[in-house]
């Protein structure tokens, strides 16, 4: 896994979250923060790329998004009536419309495959991002209702704002690319394509050629994790900040009208916006899916 440091499941049995849960022991604002960006894992991080850390949380609600951007688009499709469209039919009809038109103007061949996987992409990241509009406190709630805080003593409900979740898709996107590559150019065009191109096919320029086509590579499936993760990491933290705006009284500062009112507007402002951070970030996400298949697509 990459970028944070998870405590174990086994070490979380007692210790650092057990603050939060016992009475007469209150964590700072420092520790509230640190304590809601970890994940619920399945081993301590030692090294920036350990592949025996599994991050529970972000498995557990990328499935079960998945699994409802699924039933969602297909409960529209058994649906679908040739009459006069209800809402739900009507708001499928105009997102398929749009995934259809973007994908027409990029993609050059067939679409049977790569308009509904567009399509699922944009469905299935608009739920994992809208997830971050429950409660930062809420999951730890449930948690603590369930009778569960011993051994799931963290939980980060937003797979999103994973940089191992992200760059997981991302990964998806990639082996599609190579696979485009090779089913619309064959083995033998795909291969002359990375040693001739961009600066030709003489064979003192393959090593140059090739090095800058693995690097292309490389970038295209970084950024597009990275883009989307940074974003709803950021839109995370702010949330946040904006909690510990209407819990400062558990902090041992005053508690002021000002707090209150803080919270309620700074949450409320920044909840609507988030609305469409939320689904520009999905639509980002399918574009680009759409541009790097449609790359794929294309010779040189």
């Amino acid at each position: 896994m990459l970028w944070e440091r998870p405590k174990t499941i086994f070490d979380n049995l007692g210790g650092f979250n057990d603050m939060a849960a016992s009475e007469g022991t209150r964590m700072d604002p420092s520790e509230y923060i640190a304590h809601h960006l970890q994940n619920f894992s399945t081993a301590r991080q030692t090294s920036i790329f350990d592949i025996r850390v599994w991050n529970l949380d972000t498995l557990f609600w990328s499935i079960v998004c998945g699994l409802a951007a699924i039933f969602i688009l297909h409960l529209a499709a058994r649906k679908a009536t040739s009459g006069v469209p209800g809402r739900f039919q009507c708001a499928i009809e105009m997102l398929v419309e749009m995934v259809e038109d973007q994908s027409k103007s990029m993609i050059h061949g067939t679409r049977t495959f790569i308009a509904p996987l567009a399509l699922t992409v944009f469905v299935w990241v608009a739920l994992m991002n809208a997830l971050d509009f429950i409660p930062v406190d809420f999951p730890g709630r449930v948690i603590d209702w369930l009778g569960l805080s011993g051994p799931i003593s963290h939980h980060r409900i937003v797979p999103t704002a994973d940089l191992n979740g992200t760059l997981g898709i991302a990964l998806g996107v990639f082996v599609l690319m190579i696979y485009y590559n090779f089913k619309i150019k064959g083995a033998g065009g795909f291969v002359h394509e990375l040693l001739s191109a961009p600066f030709g096919a003489h064979p003192l320029l393959w090593i140059p050629n090739l090095a800058l086509n693995i690097i292309e590579f490389v970038a295209k499936t970084v950024s597009l994790g990275m883009r989307l993760f940074g974003n709803m990491y950021a839109g995370e933290l702010l949330f946040l900040l904006i909690a510990l705006l209407g819990s400062i009284w558990s902090f041992g500062a005053d508690t002021t009208v000002l707090g209150f009112i803080g919270h309620v507007i700074a949450g409320s402002v920044w909840a609507i916006f988030h609305i469409l951070i939320v689904l520009l970030q999905a639509f980002i996400f399918m574009m680009l899916t759409l541009v790097y298949i449609g790359q794929a697509q294309d010779t040189h």
